[in-house]
């Protein structure tokens, strides 16, 4: 469980993926302070390893990479940390298409091929 400080590698996650889920890597991302966390078993236990080191809930989100993936099918947006009925997010996924498309830049700042 790590929260990124360099760029990761597809490759990378891979190897993170077969040693965990198989194919898949669950990550929180803080999109104010624009870090991403990776790396767990639980989104909460991410979430609460971002929240330790100064991020606010409000700006944590939980997705999931599958790194044998591309394009869109590359993250997933799903997990029990989404759920915010007080924020107008209703479901395990990302409700606004502003803070999804946020995430999905902040991602293509710490993961290349």
């Amino acid at each position: 469980m790590k929260i990124l400080k360099d760029m990761i590698t597809t490759n990378e996650l891979k190897k993170i993926a077969q040693a965990t889920f198989g194919d898949l890597v669950k990550a929180v991302v803080d999109v104010d302070r624009e870090l991403v966390a990776i790396d767990a078993e639980l989104h909460s236990d991410l979430e609460a390893l971002l929240l330790e080191n100064g991020s606010k809930q409000n700006s944590l989100w939980g997705i999931n990479f599958y790194p044998e993936l591309e394009g869109d099918d590359f993250i997933e947006f799903d997990s029990m940390i989404n759920l915010r009925p007080s924020r107008e997010n209703k479901t395990r996924g990302v409700d606004s298409k502003d803070i999804r498309v946020k995430i999905i830049n902040i991602v293509n700042k710490w993961v290349k091929e």
